[in-house]
């Protein structure tokens, strides 16, 4: 007689929601703690200066996209936010590949870190300003969710190039 106990697995190995949902947590609490510290010790200062002129620390408040970007078009920008975010957690499931866990938990992080001050930062919800504090060479000054999703962008990019898809499946020549 058959056992019915375990979990039913796929041929295609086991889900990754939990790496992607790891990933994206991870990514929004250090993205906000980080934040937190920049509004606390850099708000109203002189900027710092790590590495000469090529990274340093200036706070500024960017009410628009990577380099200032749509100023103008700030709850434009939160609704995609809320659109991706939403998109994210609907395939999330589908998920089988880790390396696409990673990038895609580190998109969702890096979105709903920038969206949760988008949504509860001044001016007003929904056209709130990100915190930015990492400048770099005077080029931009950006956040911790703007590094996770430039590696998200990293990641998903090799893992399309080499054929691998997020549900485990590969593309055949």
């Amino acid at each position: 007689m058959a056992s019915s106990a375990g979990p039913a697995t796929t041929p295609i190995g086991p889900r990754r929601v939990g790496l992607f949902a790891s990933v994206a947590a991870i990514t929004i609490v250090a993205d906000q703690l980080t934040k937190w510290w920049a509004i606390e010790r850099l708000e109203g200062r002189e900027p710092i200066e790590l590495i000469g002129d090529l990274l340093g620390l200036r706070f500024v408040l960017n009410p628009g996209a990577a380099l200032g970007t749509a100023a103008g078009y700030t709850i434009v920008l939160t609704l995609i936010a809320i659109a991706v975010t939403i998109t994210l957690i609907v395939i999330a499931p589908r998920l089988r590949d880790a390396w696409w866990a990673v990038g895609l938990g580190l998109f969702l992080g890096g979105a709903v870190g920038n969206l949760i001050d988008r949504l509860l930062r001044e001016p007003a919800f929904l056209r709130g300003h990100v915190v930015d504090f990492i400048d770099y060479a005077g080029f931009f000054v950006g956040n911790v969710a703007d590094i996770a999703l430039t590696l998200a962008a990293v990641v998903i990019i090799w893992r399309s190039w080499r054929g691998h898809r997020f549900d485990g499946t590969r593309e055949t020549a």
